[in-house]
């Protein structure tokens, strides 16, 4: 068995604590940091949020620059999971609950002297969100080729997909999601709501594209932790390149199938959300259109 295999087996250490490393590591913006929440349905959702740094050693804070379903989500359920991944490798994923939220002070103006918001006329940070850490998870260094491995499989599903191009609009996996999961470098992360209540991530999974309306989730490597969850349990797949590309599906999951070391389990999706700024918002199903009869 590979050290790589074990470790993924291994009981993980947890604390209530960010160490020194993690509040180094989440300070740059060139990393990918995700929050998972749940909306008014009890449904998870993921979002990608670079600006997510450890103020101390239990206190988290993101800057916001756009609206989105996730920052509505925790003013009124505050539970959240974390996952920030580095660019040397590094995973850590744990639970923060919403504290509240500034528009002015001392953290305000940090986030607005970074870089990538001082020089920004469009994107400049308008509010500060505080979450107290409630649990970390042991880190996790990750081997290239798991993470290699983990952004390479969808390519395989290509050959499948040009003779779908002309798939009709009215499906929930269009040619550009299609094309997003298809590509080398595109990274899959999902979220579900676990038995507590508390959302929970799983990081790079495996994925392929089962026609325009479903996906392949393979529940070997990291994918294993969702083998376990019912059937039809709601399930959301955050897929990302490091462009920055990203879609938001979600769907329920189909029971197991296939043989050991090969088994996956199908999400039957039925709703699709665009999670890049500037313009957030749920392209499948389409909201319907009525008519103006007031002016």
């Amino acid at each position: 068995m590979s050290r790589a295999a074990t470790s993924a087996e291994r009981p993980r250490q947890r604390s209530v604590l960010l160490d020194a490393e993690a509040i180094e590591a989440f300070e740059p913006d060139a990393k990918i940091a995700l929050l998972a929440t749940i909306d008014e349905g009890g449904l998870p959702h993921l979002t990608l949020i670079t600006s997510l740094a450890a103020k101390d050693a239990t206190t988290l804070t993101f800057g916001q620059f756009c609206e989105g379903q996730s920052k509505r989500n925790l003013a009124e359920r505050p539970e959240s999971a974390f996952l920030v991944m580095t660019r040397d490798r590094r995973l850590w994923t744990g639970r923060a609950r919403w504290r509240g939220k500034t528009r002015q002070g001392e953290d305000y103006e940090a986030y607005n002297r970074r870089p990538m918001f001082r020089y920004n006329a469009y994107f400049g940070i308008h509010t500060v969100h505080y979450l107290d850490v409630v649990r970390v998870d042991e880190s996790q260094r990750l081997s290239l080729p798991r993470l290699a491995l983990s952004a390479m499989r969808p390519a395989l599903g290509r050959l499948r997909l040009r003779s779908s191009e002309a798939a009709p609009a009215a499906v929930p996996l269009r040619s550009w999601t299609r094309r997003l999961f298809a590509r080398p470098g595109t990274l899959a992360f999902t979220a579900h709501v676990a038995e507590d209540g508390w959302p929970s991530i799983t990081p790079l999974v495996t994925v392929s594209v089962a026609g325009t309306s479903a996906v392949r989730i393979a529940t070997s490597g990291r994918g294993r932790a969702l083998e376990s969850l019912p059937e039809e349990h709601p399930l959301a797949l955050l897929a990302l390149n490091l462009q920055m590309e990203s879609v938001l599906l979600r769907g329920r999951l189909a029971p197991a199938v296939g043989v050991p070391r090969r088994r996956y389990r199908r999400l039957s999706v039925d709703w699709v959300y665009n999670s890049m700024p500037p313009k957030q918002g749920v392209v499948y199903p389409r909201a319907r259109l009525r008519p103006v009869e007031q002016f």
